[in-house]
């Protein structure tokens, strides 16, 4: 009898089950019940009532560009300084490493100067390589942008770091200030907080639309879209950082007679160095993510490559250009964690010593410069890397995939229409049904369960605004992918990341699995998934748990190393298995880990969703893709912020159920 007592439910229990059943029933049956009493207003929110949103917006930013001013200056003036900020040293750099410098324009354009060659580009990076770390780092990056030149990539590439070389400096510069202002200023932090989670939560697309609108197509919109998605994470780590500095280095510097703004750029900033340069690692990861999406609205480079062979369904080419974004970013990766971790050098530079022995590396860099533009003066090798020379896996990556779709395409289709049968149609009839009235009633009472009265306004007004769109139903099956997908990518990532905590050589194996997974761009994971499984929401599923299942596989494998030993001990010296170890002390202690890898899990998945609005799915990314391709301002915005709504919501009651956890496990 006790034992049985056991398997039942507690009281808290019970709630949610009876919570989940009366949800079901509803969903099942809504129409039913609409049919019954010719009430449509169940199932369908009324139209009087809708928020005319999208059409304000619309409306706004329509007035924004033709109207909008600012003293003596219109708006339209405020974004062409913009634009000119960005565009004169992007052409620069864009100058610098692939098109040469000339003067004039068009056809009667003058060609004064050449591009820094292929040779003197690689020998910079690699001389930056040993110069943060030691001649391993040297060569890794110095190798990976000679894969470049050598498997044909060298131009695109180019057209890509220019974009990153301004993107980088500009959002780590602009989130450095806005976090020391953050941190100066508790009221700004807190300002700053919430627009901070919009920034990180509406999709990517989202952001092109507006962008699109104000600053028109080309590369200067591609990259106040990837400076926008790529500075929130810097901010975030600067407050961070600077409130982690210890408060005995502030009091030497007070101590010292430093002022305010000495105390900050001398004392603190400096010893908040190391942690800073996480949030620039950052910051270029995310750059390097955002170059294929930012193609669509004109950047050009590597992810217009990857764009367009995916539009073409060209296997080879788009796993050719994909791999090459990989290899920048690993490349750029290491470096910025190499200068992350850098020590001064410990020999003492002579005064006396001349110019060349005092800056050895840069005088290599010089050298090799120059040398290149007087050699491809006699063979324009040394200046462009031959095409004769160039190698090729396009071919082999095509007749790969034919070769798979031919002998296991029964195999794929028998696995399709498997996990369509039982698993994603069944969950999306469930969440596609349920009625708006009765959903966002469960979120304030999930609110108000978890986290009290203000989780309870906060996801209920949420909810609402959803509804109150029009977009209910795309919401819902945006809701259903994404948990479809959370479901399938915590079943598979939780147990790796069990298993790599428990075991050294499967450590090192997830790991580098995982680290793969993370530097390859979201696009990428699409090419393949296409010509394996076509479009749908069965290939939108396989994308997304790839791009989303590395955070439960590191939240799972942190949460058990980081257990006390003392309780495991305890469990082995009471007799206890190890199965009973894992089970009744190992994974109970992990939940707040578990809870908050769950979190970020649910983050990339919504991020990614969007992206496979492009294989056929029906939910708000593709509300989000249509409006970027009308340039339709106000729904892109509207459908932005509504997934953005489900983010937060998922967010906050994930965080506030992980607190939960901590504190009833005593470890807060």
């Amino acid at each position: 009898m006790n034992r049985l007592r056991d398997l039942l439910p507690g009281r808290s229990g019970w709630f949610w089950l009876g919570l989940f059943a009366i949800t079901w029933a509803l969903s099942h049956y809504s129409w039913d019940i609409y049919k019954a009493l010719d009430a449509r207003w169940i199932v369908k929110y009324p139209s009087a009532y809708l928020l005319k949103a999208e059409t304000s917006i619309s409306a706004f930013m329509q007035w924004l560009v033709e109207d909008a001013t600012f003293g003596l200056f219109t708006f339209r003036d405020v974004t062409r300084f913009i634009a000119a900020l960005i565009e004169y040293p992007y052409d620069f750099v864009r100058d610098l490493l692939i098109d040469g410098f000339s003067v004039g324009l068009g056809s009667d354009a003058v060609k004064i100067a050449p591009s820094l060659s292929w040779i003197a580009v690689i020998v910079t990076l690699g001389a930056m390589g040993h110069y943060a770390r030691d001649w391993k780092l040297a060569a890794l990056v110095g190798g990976c942008f000679l894969y470049l030149a050598v498997f044909g990539q060298w131009d695109s590439a180019m057209v890509t770091l220019a974009s990153v070389l301004i993107a980088v400096p500009i959002g780590a510069v602009g989130g450095l200030l806005l976090g020391i202002l953050a941190y100066r200023v508790p009221l700004f932090e807190a300002m700053l907080r919430p627009v901070l989670d919009l920034m990180q939560t509406v999709p990517v697309f989202a952001y092109l639309v507006p962008i699109l609108f104000l600053f028109g197509f080309g590369p200067v919109a591609a990259l106040v879209a990837t400076i926008i998605y790529a500075m929130p994470p810097m901010v975030r780590v600067t407050t961070v950082a600077l409130h982690g500095v210890p408060s005995e280095i502030r009091d030497v510097g007070v101590m010292v007679g430093c002022t305010r703004r000495q105390l900050m750029w001398k004392v603190i900033v400096p010893s908040a160095a190391p942690t800073l340069m996480v949030g620039v690692n950052q910051v270029i990861m995310l750059t390097l993510n955002m170059v294929i999406i930012a193609s669509m609205i004109g950047a050009g480079g590597l992810g217009f490559d990857v764009l367009g062979a995916l539009r073409r369904l060209d296997i080879g080419g788009g796993i050719e250009a994909g791999l090459a974004i990989v290899v920048m970013a690993i490349a750029l990766d290491r470096l910025s964690q190499a200068f992350a971790t850098r020590t001064a050098d410990l020999h003492a530079i002579d005064a006396d010593q001349n110019l060349v022995r005092r800056h050895p590396w840069t005088s290599v860099v010089l050298l090799v410069a120059v040398s290149t533009f007087l050699l491809a003066q006699v063979s324009p090798a040394f200046q462009t890397y031959p095409q004769s020379a160039t190698i090729s896996t396009g071919t082999f990556w095509s007749d790969f995939m034919t070769y798979i779709n031919v002998n296991f395409f029964d195999t794929f289709e028998a696995v399709k229409t498997a996990f369509l049968t039982y698993l994603l149609l069944p969950i999306k009839r469930f969440f596609t049904g349920i009625p708006w009235a009765w959903g966002i009633l469960v979120m304030t009472i999930i609110g108000w369960r978890i986290g009290g009265i203000s989780l309870a306004l906060l996801t209920g007004i949420l909810t609402a605004l959803v509804a109150a769109v029009g977009l209910w139903d795309k919401a819902m099956t945006t809701v259903y992918l994404c948990g479809v997908s959370v479901l399938v990518a915590s079943v598979i990532g939780i147990p790796l990341g069990i298993l790599a905590a428990q075991n050294d050589m499967a450590n090192r194996i997830v790991g580098s699995l995982i680290d793969t997974l993370q530097t390859l761009p979201s696009f990428v994971y699409l090419i393949p998934v296409v010509m394996l499984f076509r479009v749908g929401d069965f290939s939108a599923m396989i994308a997304v748990v790839l791009y989303a299942m590395a955070p439960a596989v590191r939240y799972a494998a942190h949460g058990i190393r980081n257990i006390d030993p003392q309780l495991i001990e305890a469990g082995l010296v009471s007799g206890c298995t190890p199965r009973q170890v894992l089970w009744r002390i190992k994974l109970p202690m992990a939940v707040p880990e578990l809870l908050l890898g769950l979190n970020q899990t649910i983050m990339l998945a919504l991020s990614m969703l969007v992206i496979t609005a492009l294989v056929g799915t029906r939910d708000l990314g593709q509300e989000v893709y249509i409006a970027l391709t009308k340039a339709n301002s106000g729904q892109g915005i509207v459908a932005g912020l509504a997934v953005a709504f489900i983010a937060i919501c998922a967010d906050r009651i994930l965080s506030a159920s992980a607190r939960r956890a901590r504190r009833n496990l005593g470890l807060e």
